[in-house]
C-alpha cells in the first residue's frame, strides 16, 4: 500500500485524532497540538510544554490533552485557553487516551520514566469520569501505549509495547474493566498508536519495524503499510472514515538528547477498504 505525504518538517509527531473535517496531532518536540487539513494547511491549536503529549475529542466537541509533566487533565476552552479538567496525580508517566462515545476517558501510563533511565515496572489504565473523578480499572500492562474503543462501547483495546500484543477488555455500564485477554499475539510486532475499523480488525503503528499493520483479533495480519521511518500513531479519517493517517519520524533511541532527527516529523495518509468505526 502506498502513502501521500501530507505534512512534514515536525518532530515527534504522536496522537493522530479525526475530528471536523480536520487531522489534529501532536508534536512533542514543539509541545504543540496542531490541527491539518486534507489540502496539508496546518495551525497550531494548543501549547502545552509535556512529554508525552496525548489528546482526544470528548462528545461535546472539547477537546481534551493530557499533561504528563504536570500530571493533569486540560480541557481546550473555545477562546484557547486551558484548564484543568482532572488532576491525574504522579503515578508515573502518564501517555494515551482515548474517550468512549459515553464521555469516559481513559488515560495510561507508564509505571516508570523511559526518557530518565529508569527501570521498567509496569503501568495502568485510569478512567476519568465525565465529572473528572479518577480511578484505576486496570494495571499490569509492560508498557501501555495506543487504546481504542469498539464501536458498541463495549470493548477497550490498549497496546502492550514490550510485550507486543493487544490486549482488550469488557467496558462496564460505569466504565469499569473486566474480562482481560491477549486479544491479538502480535509476535514482533511493537504496538504504538492504534485504531480500530468496522470489522473490528485494528490498525497499529510500529516504531522499530517502520510500518502500520492491520490485525484481525487472534493476529492474523490483514494489510500491511510499509515506512521509511519509524511509525508512531494512526487514526482512520477523512471522509467516510476510509483514510488512514500514520504519524511517522526517524526514530534515534529512548536515551537521546532528541529521540527523533529533527524535522523528520511527518504525517502521511494511505485509502482503505474498510472505514474507521468507534474511538478515537
Amino acid at each position: 500500500m502506498s502513502t501521500t505525504t501530507l505534512l512534514t518538517g515536525r518532530g515527534l509527531v504522536e496522537s493522530p485524532r479525526w475530528h471536523d473535517g480536520r487531522l489534529y496531532f501532536s508534536d512533542w518536540s514543539a509541545g504543540e497540538v496542531l490541527a491539518v487539513g486534507l489540502d496539508g494547511r496546518s495551525e497550531v491549536v494548543a501549547r502545552v510544554r509535556s512529554l508525552p503529549l496525548c489528546a482526544a475529542w470528548r462528545p461535546d466537541g472539547r477537546l481534551l490533552i493530557v499533561s504528563s509533566a504536570d500530571g493533569k487533565l486540560l480541557r481546550l476552552e473555545p477562546d484557547g485557553s486551558l484548564v484543568t479538567q482532572a488532576d491525574l496525580g504522579s503515578r508515573g508517566t502518564w501517555n494515551d487516551i482515548v474517550i468512549d462515545g459515553r464521555g469516559n476517558s481513559y488515560v495510561n501510563g507508564a509505571g516508570f520514566d523511559p526518557t530518565a533511565g529508569e527501570a521498567p515496572k509496569p503501568g495502568s489504565v485510569f478512567l476519568v469520569t465525565p465529572d473528572g473523578q479518577v480511578r484505576e480499572v486496570a494495571g499490569d500492562i509492560a508498557f501501555p501505549n495506543g487504546m481504542a474503543v469498539t464501536a458498541d462501547n463495549s470493548t477497550l483495546i490498549v497496546a502492550d509495547s514490550y510485550r507486543h500484543c493487544l490486549v482488550a477488555f469488557d467496558i462496564a455500564a460505569d466504565g469499569g474493566l473486566s474480562g482481560r485477554r491477549v486479544w491479538a499475539d502480535l509476535g514482533v510486532g511493537t504496538p504504538d498508536g492504534i485504531a480500530v475499523d468496522l470489522e473490528n480488525a485494528v490498525w497499529y503503528a510500529d516504531v522499530p519495524n517502520k510500518r502500520c499493520a492491520r490485525v484481525a483479533e487472534g493476529g492474523e495480519v490483514r494489510q500491511v503499510v510499509e515506512l521509511d521511518r519509524g511509525g508512531f500513531a494512526c487514526a482512520l479519517g477523512g471522509p467516510g472514515r476510509t483514510t488512514l493517517f500514520v504519524t511517522a519520524a526517524e526514530w534515534r533511541g529512548m536515551g537521546q538528547a532528541e529521540m527523533v532527527a529533527p524535522g523528520s516529523g511527518q504525517v502521511v495518509m494511505t485509502s482503505v477498504e474498510v472505514p474507521g468505526a468507534g474511538w478515537p
